[in-house]
């Protein structure tokens, strides 16, 4: 059961704030971020609200407004005096802004991955159709767990993350049909080449390490899939991908409130 420490809804046209709704299942687009420290610090905050605006206006949610209003939701519902570790959600569609706080779960090293034959609609977005995915996510610890999304026997994603797969010290994900999250683009501007390629099921024996990483995971190294008695054999690459997501921790600005 997830604990929120806040869940607020309001109204687009005027921010009046309404009785919360979580959208999930909307037409709409959401965001995860991960907030942390006191003063509170988001990580690849400007690029997760450049992101946001962007796929609204794909999905024709338009508002002149909608920056600002975001921005001062946000700032409305934050503390400087509070000490965070949360996950900041925010969820738009065209008539309502939710914005939700959960405890940010620490990923384990004994992390398993389940693999269940579902694909997202429209993945190339961070839309609210989630509701198979969080179904399977409800049942699950996700500090040591995931569902890897399985679609014509190709993985792509997990429920809540990149996956990243590594063979001889080359570095792969899916050609296509996922959603490049912030964390995803962070790394690929890091390290020299991600390769894309169609990832097969009956080929992932091959790969010696699979990294989960998004807001929530951070920088995950799968350890097990059990169903395909795959196992881990490195962590060379989860080393490397940590040390860089470290100094991006190190190196975050405190969230600027106006």
């Amino acid at each position: 059961m997830v604990t929120f420490l806040l869940k607020k809804s309001y109204r687009l046209k005027d921010l009046k704030e309404i009785n919360f709704k979580d959208l999930w299942g909307d037409h709409g687009i959401f965001t995860t971020m991960w907030i942390f420290d006191k003063p509170p610090k988001i990580l690849f905050f400007k690029n997760h609200l450049s992101n946001l605006l962007k796929s609204l206006k794909k999905y024709n949610i338009n508002k002149k407004s909608i920056k600002n209003d975001i921005l001062q939701i946000i700032n409305k519902n934050l503390s400087k005096k509070k000490k965070y570790n949360h996950l900041l959600r925010v969820a738009i569609n065209k008539s309502t802004i939710s914005i939700s706080l959960r405890k940010r779960l620490v990923p384990k090293l004994n992390f398993n991955l389940q693999l269940v034959n579902l694909k997202r609609e429209k993945p190339q977005f961070k839309n609210l159709k989630y509701k198979k995915i969080l179904f399977h996510l409800s049942k699950m610890d996700n500090s040591k767990s995931d569902i890897g999304l399985v679609f014509k026997n190709k993985l792509f994603e997990t429920g809540t993350s990149n996956l990243l797969f590594i063979k001889n010290n080359k570095i792969y994900s899916p050609k296509k049909d996922f959603y490049e999250g912030i964390t995803y683009k962070f790394f690929r501007s890091k390290v020299k080449k991600i390769f894309k390629k169609e990832i097969f099921i009956n080929e992932l024996s091959k790969f010696e390490e699979i990294l989960l990483i998004g807001s929530g995971k951070g920088v995950t190294s799968v350890k097990t899939i059990k169903q395909i008695s795959w196992k881990r054999k490195k962590m060379k690459h989860y080393k490397m991908f940590f040390r860089y997501y470290r100094s991006a921790i190190t190196n975050c600005n405190l969230h600027k409130f106006k």
